[in-house]
């Protein structure tokens, strides 16, 4: 009798640093002959199908279907509060309506496990009434995982209150092979933003707790040498990283924005080890005045530069700022709106990457060996950037001046600094290597991921 093909259904926090590594993983599902359903959000759906470049000989192995968010299409789907919030209202109606569908229209082709974001861990209560098996997916640094799960120990040791404000500014350690978090540079930290820090904040400390009571499986994009005494710290982890493309159909990365490959053969012009890559991830803004900084301080290092600069990055006059910076470049710099920042960054003329720490630029610039300059925003992206600077060394951090803003001399002083630093290169290489050895046969995520595999498949 032949075995029912087993069938797994995706389903990511609607944001471009969730879709992707969710996206990433469902192709390694794929590979192993299992069927995946990706679910989306009717709006990031839209987006993803309208940045593919589809050619009809390239369908996806994956079938991507969507469910409504409960917002209307013209809402800002940046206001995070008024997002979850509908979310959690609607969609987990809709996802148990879906499965159902799926369950009735074929006997073979059942949906045998949830594998959801734990940003959308209602997810997983709703596999769990239906008697689904499901994998929570930790799509940040583990060292943020263990954060979350050690909260309400905090509260109750009086470190910070039930709002997640630290009673004192001082430093907050799990143990002391892990960099300590400082009061603002929390998991949750989102400066000038209260409301969204208190739905993120409340996220970390009580629904994530529950959630991974619910999984049968906690996996998370890491590797388990990167980061051992975080990875101790949580019980039942399962590091299945770096997730990259590798050489996956660049159609089906996940991405929001057209990915434009101009600028590759650009790359291969130029001399080796000598373009800065700047890229701040896909929810960065910045005043027009601080844009000003970073092209000055890109152009006062006579470097060729990749610059990549989201239409919806500043309230500026961006078409005008670019016009007049582009005039002034010579061809010396290239911009771009989205890149396919995994090619690039492993292109041999990269010599380092100004980075905004997201977990997902953060594991790519590990996997490919580039050193950093690190410039955070919020949440994750501060304690990413401790890693970066103190405990690999494979970075440097930008100091805005008195005023916030970061200047273009520190932007200069600072690159110049990490590209004379030969430590720095050494420990970046180094990481590249142990990332590589994780992933192939034998190593430590390749062990991980076969074995949840085969546990997925009986």
């Amino acid at each position: 009798m032949e075995r029912q093909p087993i069938h797994v259904l995706a389903i990511p926090f609607p944001a471009q640093g969730h879709v992707a590594p969710l996206m990433k993983l469902s192709h390694k599902i794929v590979d192993h002959g299992i069927n995946v359903t990706f679910v989306n959000t009717e709006f990031i759906h839209a987006k993803l199908t309208a940045s593919m470049a589809v050619k009809s000989e390239e369908k996806s192995p994956i079938r991507l279907v969507s469910i409504p968010d409960g917002l209307e299409p013209g809402d800002d789907r940046n206001d995070t509060p008024k997002l979850i919030e509908s979310i959690e209202k609607v969609m987990p109606g809709h996802l148990k309506d879906l499965i159902e569908k799926i369950n009735q229209s074929n006997d073979d082709d059942q949906i045998s496990c949830i594998i959801a974001d734990s940003m959308v861990g209602w997810a997983l209560e709703v596999a769990e009434k239906m008697g689904i098996k499901r994998a929570a997916v930790w799509p940040a640094g583990p060292a943020n995982l263990a954060f979350a799960l050690h909260i309400p120990k905090l509260i109750e040791e009086g470190i910070i209150n039930i709002k997640g404000t630290p009673r004192e500014n001082n430093l907050i350690w799990l143990s002391e092979d892990i960099p300590a978090w400082s009061s603002s540079g929390l998991p949750w930290s989102c400066p000038g933003d209260s409301k969204t820090q208190n739905i993120i904040f409340e996220f970390h400390a009580f629904k994530m707790n529950h959630y991974v009571t619910l999984c049968n499986w906690l996996l998370c994009n890491s590797f388990y040498e990167l980061d051992s005494p975080v990875c101790d710290l949580i019980p039942g982890i399962i590091p299945v990283g770096p997730l990259l493309l590798g050489n996956e159909l660049g159609n089906y990365a996940g991405s929001f924005w057209p990915q434009d490959s101009t600028c590759l053969s650009w790359l291969d012009k130029q001399p080796v080890g000598s373009v800065i890559y700047v890229a701040f991830g896909s929810l960065a803004t910045f005043s027009q005045q601080q844009l000003d900084e970073v092209a000055l301080g890109l152009e006062l290092i006579v470097k060729p530069f990749l610059w990549v600069v989201r239409s919806d990055m500043t309230n500026g006059a961006l078409a005008e700022f670019l016009l007049v910076f582009r005039t002034r470049l010579n061809d010396r710099g290239i911009i771009v709106e989205w890149a396919p920042q995994e090619k690039v960054l492993d292109h041999p003329s990269i010599a380092c990457f100004l980075s905004h720490c997201g977990w997902n630029s953060t594991l790519e610039g590990i996997s490919m060996g580039v050193p950093f300059i690190c410039w955070p925003f919020f949440t994750d992206q501060f304690h990413n950037k401790s890693y970066i600077c103190d405990t690999w060394k494979i970075g440097l951090g930008l100091t805005p001046d008195e005023n916030g803003l970061i200047t273009r001399h520190e932007i200069k002083t600072k690159i110049e600094t990490l590209l004379s630093n030969d430590g720095i290169k050494t420990n970046a290489l180094k990481l590249k290597e142990m990332a590589k050895k994780s992933l192939i046969d034998g190593g430590s995520s390749f062990k991980n991921f076969k074995s949840f595999i085969e546990q997925i498949k009986h």
